[in-house]
């Protein structure tokens, strides 16, 4: 075969495919912003391509400095008195937070503690964790302002309490307004307070979650600090911890550790991007990253929940829900339809069908890299998709219909599956 006609049949493939290079992603929850090239280059050099970890120390000083220095900013940028960098991934470092929960109680003769309390608007992956290391998931309802019910964590806390797992903001995109209160009544309770660190795109030089009374808390170096993430990887997810929990770190030489989770120091590739990203942008950077990631939320519900419906309709943070529940009581339209019309639109859809606790959800997150003419763009497709919903609904229903794959069958794809051609 010759080569221009290889090269052309794999760029016509490229060219199909969807990427942050090409379009917007307003994927909720995910935080899928540009990532600058630099981060790029700065990871590919020389110099951490070419070492390995069972070299001498003395022979790899560069990125063993680099380590310790990254490890100083996300201490000033959260607050914690220390970080892990091993875990390789959100849950990962949710899993290694919730071993170092139960090593505490253990080591303070507390082993009854069996409870770890999370709100109905978590993350999926925060019951998963908690089962993974033996705990049971109490799960409390949101308030009908989107904050975690006080009443209702107060009644479910107590001596069985080994902690509270909470993302603020939460996967509503907004802020617990009684955060303060529910650190107080946990840590009263005997328990621990864990900072669900998924998504600190709304937080950066703002608030600290140490601060807040968070004990321990992972972050997602991927979204937060760029890496270009989705489809299994990469990331990465160090733990951060106050003074108390210190000895319980995994690899430290304290008896109390929880030992290993991850060969030697994490997924460093991700590191040196994150550093790269924090160093390129320095503090007044990072809080104008979450500056302007609130802004283009806030600007892009004001614009959208005239034409869908808003549970929660106050001021959001990085992100907001809206819901395609009007459409579908009005004209049959579902989310999954909309979602679908999107695509014929040139844009990826948003998350759909998370948090579980608003109907027909539609989460939609801008991130700060996005300019007003795409924020207007996007608004002005989904505002043109809310009129069609109205005079065309069968087209709605149908779509999409310009994407080189047309409207699948998904019941007949998930019990029956061609995984192989």
């Amino acid at each position: 075969m010759a080569e221009v006609d290889l090269v052309r049949h794999f760029t016509r493939l490229s060219q199909k495919n969807f990427s942050v290079d090409t379009g917007f992603y307003p994927l909720g929850s995910c935080t899928m912003k540009y990532n600058p090239k630099v981060n790029e280059e700065t990871a590919a050099m020389f110099g951490f391509t070419n070492i390995h970890p069972y070299q001498e120390d003395e022979t790899v000083s560069g990125i063993l400095e680099l380590l310790t220095n990254f490890e100083q900013y996300l201490c000033a940028i959260f607050g914690y008195d220390a970080f892990t960098l091993q875990p390789a991934a959100g849950a990962h470092g949710e899993l290694t937070a919730l071993l170092m929960i139960k090593a505490f109680h253990r080591d303070n003769n507390q082993e009854t503690r069996n409870k770890i309390i999370v709100p109905d608007s978590s993350h999926g992956t925060n019951p998963a964790s908690v089962s993974m290391v033996g705990y049971k998931t109490v799960v409390v309802k949101s308030d009908a302002h989107g904050n975690i019910d006080i009443d209702e964590l107060q009644r479910v806390a107590g001596d069985d309490t080994a902690g509270l797992m909470l993302t603020n903001p939460n996967t509503l995109g907004l802020f617990d307004e009684h955060i303060l209160k529910a650190a107080d009544i946990i840590h009263k309770a005997g328990g621990l307070l864990y900072y669900d660190g998924a998504n600190a795109n709304a937080t950066l030089g703002i608030c600290r979650p140490a601060d807040l009374g968070f004990d321990l808390a992972h972050f997602n170096l991927h979204k937060t600090f760029s890496t270009p993430h989705g489809g299994g990887g990469p990331g990465a997810g160090p733990v951060g911890v106050s003074k108390k929990l210190i000895p319980f770190l995994p690899g430290t030489k304290s008896k109390k550790s929880i030992g290993r989770v991850h060969s030697f120091h994490g997924n460093i590739n991700v590191i040196i991007k994150a550093y790269t990203y924090i160093r390129s942008l320095g503090a007044a950077g990072l809080k104008e990253v979450s500056e302007n990631a609130v802004l283009n939320a806030n600007y892009m519900m004001k614009r959208l929940k005239e034409h869908y419906y808003l549970k929660y309709d106050r001021t959001c943070q990085h992100e907001f829900v809206i819901s395609g529940k009007w459409q579908k009581e009005k004209y049959g339209i579902k989310t999954l339809d909309i979602a679908k019309r999107l695509i014929d639109y040139g844009f990826h859809p948003p998350t759909i069908y998370f948090p579980l606790i608003v109907e027909e959800a539609m989460m939609i997150e801008p991130t700060e890299t996005e300019s007003k003419e795409t924020l207007d763009a996007f608004c002005d497709a989904m505002i043109a998709i809310a009129k069609e919903c109205e005079t065309n609904p069968e087209l709605v229903k149908n779509a999409p219909q310009n994407a080189p794959v047309k409207r699948v069958d998904e019941i007949k794809a998930a019990r029956a599956p061609r995984l192989r051609s």
